[in-house]
């Protein structure tokens, strides 16, 4: 997706994959990842996600990253906070508490900027690209994660002959191989929430799954 396709999206509201709430998924499955407080937890594509003021809440520090800056002005005045606003060249750099926000481009990140990341967290990352830029994603922005690393990845599963993405459909044939060799996988959940998600059946699917990844890099 071109990054003007995301900038329109937030300049017409048009956001319906953020969610009011921190996702249910994160909270019953993080303590799966086994993380120590204190740790620095990597979330692409971050928008203005609640997930990133719940894991700060928890004792972590966030680093999300965001291509548009309408998203991350959204998330400073929803939460009253005042950041420190730094530049370099990754993007803008949004510091309040133990939560840092980066205006940028995700590809233009080096093992530099992920260095001290322990976990990335991927709800809505993998899952808003098309195939030929989740393989670049991953090769590209996963590889410069530190060995050890562990993430926490969140997918959805549907006819893709029933609707066109985003958000797309990832299957689980496809995450292994995309990760593989370099991360261990490990499916911790699989849920049917269709009945959850009316705007899924006025399009016609007629099954949706969301599938929860434990990854961890070799």
């Amino acid at each position: 997706m071109e990054p003007d396709f995301w900038h329109q999206r937030w300049q017409d509201n048009q956001i319906g994959f953020h969610q009011d709430k921190p996702t249910p998924l994160l909270v019953k499955h993080w303590p799966a990842i086994g993380m120590p407080v204190g740790a620095r937890i990597f979330v692409p594509l971050a928008g203005k996600s609640l997930d990133m003021v719940w894991l700060a809440s928890q004792g972590y520090r966030v680093l999300g990253v965001e291509l548009s800056s309408l998203a991350i002005g959204q998330f400073i005045a929803e939460h009253g906070v005042v950041p420190e606003v730094r530049e370099s060249k990754y993007g803008t750099h949004h510091l309040a508490g133990a939560v840092e926000m980066i205006c940028g481009d995700v590809f233009s990140l080096d093992a530099q900027a992920l260095a001290d990341c322990s976990v990335v967290f991927d709800r809505a990352a993998l899952i808003a690209l098309p195939p030929e830029l989740r393989r670049l994603y991953v090769r590209e922005l996963y590889s410069l994660l530190p060995q050890g690393c562990r993430g926490l990845l969140i997918t959805l599963e549907y006819p893709e002959d029933q609707k066109s993405g985003p958000p797309f459909s990832v299957s689980e044939s496809e995450v292994r191989d995309l990760y593989d060799p370099d991360w261990d996988v490990e499916v911790l959940e699989r849920r049917d929430i269709l009945a959850q998600q009316p705007a899924f059946i006025a399009e016609g699917v007629t099954r949706l799954d969301t599938v929860v990844y434990r990854l961890q890099r070799r």
